[in-house]
């Protein structure tokens, strides 16, 4: 049974939604959000990424940072920036990118189905990025990036979302990145109930994007379930924001590879390693890989196709991804690139830069680049149905949902 509640939420004024949302935090570096700040004063990064405000002479964690975060949301919501909802609703949102539309439901979800495993993870956190998350929410008293959640497909629910999408929409802007935004309020108090029913009907939820804020946000929860040993549970921040889709809305890119040496093996040598693993094929275009299974390899100014060879196939969740093959047969024994999470040799190139990015990267010095087949929705449910993990940088979602659009005080 899974709890998902509509909320009060704070929300841009329409006419100004398209100057607030703004990409994840965790997309930038220092440097870039900085210029992508500048001449946006209304940008949600402003908040999001308080170190803009300051000289690179003060530490990204510093407390001022996280100060300056509230001073912010604050000043915004009383100059109008931000209206509050009267009452609780949920809503739709929808990404249209390059005529490819996605739907989810944008409500709150329970701590206590976070701890107890309703909503299932398929990735490890680290303590480091779960800190900053923890402070910022914590000094904001605000939960900001939702939570990129997915649920098996819901015919009651599918009907609702298309009957709402024939009204008008709340939101409806296009980004400066062609990403259109659309979303919708839902006050009705019986398609309200629809949708609680629906959850509550649900065996598990799957984090999908997110499991830094998710697990930061279940923290600030449990601190103040700490502070407030009276809690009844209906409290805020027993419950973090969320925008939760279908697995049939969702599009998973390729997460391809990059490294900087071939660990002390010259090209040939190289190749008849992983020939004992991979069938090769010379190529004379870019390679996509066209099923499971198959890797393109960028080296030397070529591709090649790389077709796992049956040996090395498995039926395990974990070690049956495409990823893990490439990890366990090619990147750690041929490479010696053992933990890819710290190694410097290695390098991670999100689907959306295109396999022109790993030629450059190639061409301008690292020694081999490999372009993954994506790994699929059906196949994250089953690594998190089985309690396993993923390994790093195994799934790529494309559009990114914007921060600011929806905040969730706690």
């Amino acid at each position: 049974m899974a709890i998902v509640r509509p909320f009060k939420a704070i929300r841009p004024r329409v006419e100004l939604a398209a100057q607030v949302a703004a990409l994840p935090y965790d997309v930038y570096s220092r440097e870039e959000a900085w210029e992508k700040v500048q001449g946006n004063p209304r940008s949600f990064l402003n908040i999001d990424r308080a170190e803009t405000q300051f000289g690179s002479e003060v530490d990204t964690y510093a407390d001022c940072v996280y100060e300056k975060a509230r001073e912010l949301l604050d000043g915004q919501i009383a100059d109008g920036t931000y209206e509050t909802e009267e009452n609780a609703c949920y809503y739709l949102y929808e990404l249209v990118m390059n005529g490819r539309s996605q739907t989810g439901i944008v409500g709150c979800c329970s701590i206590d189905d976070y701890a107890n495993n309703v909503i299932k993870k398929h990735e490890n956190t680290r303590a480091d990025k779960e800190k900053d998350r923890i402070r910022h929410v914590d000094t904001c008293s605000a939960q900001t990036g939702p939570i990129f959640l997915a649920y098996r497909r819901h015919e009651e629910l599918s009907r609702l979302i298309s009957e709402v999408k024939t009204t008008a929409p709340l939101y409806d802007f296009t980004a400066d990145d062609g990403i259109i935004h659309r979303a919708w309020r839902i006050s009705e108090a019986d398609r309200q109930a629809v949708i609680g029913q629906a959850f509550a009907g649900m065996d598990s939820l799957y984090i999908a994007d997110g499991h830094h804020r998710a697990a930061s946000a279940v923290r600030v929860g449990q601190m103040r379930r700490a502070a407030n040993p009276g809690y009844t549970g209906e409290e805020e921040f027993n419950y973090f924001l969320s925008v939760i889709f279908a697995e049939d809305e969702l599009m998973i890119m390729d997460y391809n590879r990059v490294v900087a040496d071939l660990n002390g093996f010259t090209e040939a040598e190289f190749m008849d390693k992983v020939s004992e693993v991979f069938d090769i094929a010379l190529e004379t275009e870019t390679v996509h890989p066209a099923v499971k299974g198959q890797v393109g390899m960028y080296l030397g100014g070529k591709w090649y196709r790389l077709s796992a060879k049956a040996s090395i196939c498995s039926e395990d969740a974990v070690k049956g991804l495409d990823v893990s093959l490439l990890q366990d047969y090619v990147l750690m024994p041929v490479l010696g690139i053992m933990d890819p999470k710290i190694d410097k040799r290695i390098d991670f190139v999100g689907g959306i830069r295109g396999l022109s990015e790993l030629e450059r990267r190639v061409d301008e010095g690292m020694a081999v680049a490999f372009s993954m087949y994506p790994t699929s929705i059906g196949e994250l449910f089953a690594v998190a149905d089985a309690g396993l993990l993923m390994p790093p940088k195994s799934t790529w979602f494309e559009p990114k949902l914007r921060s600011g659009l929806f905040i969730h005080r706690i």
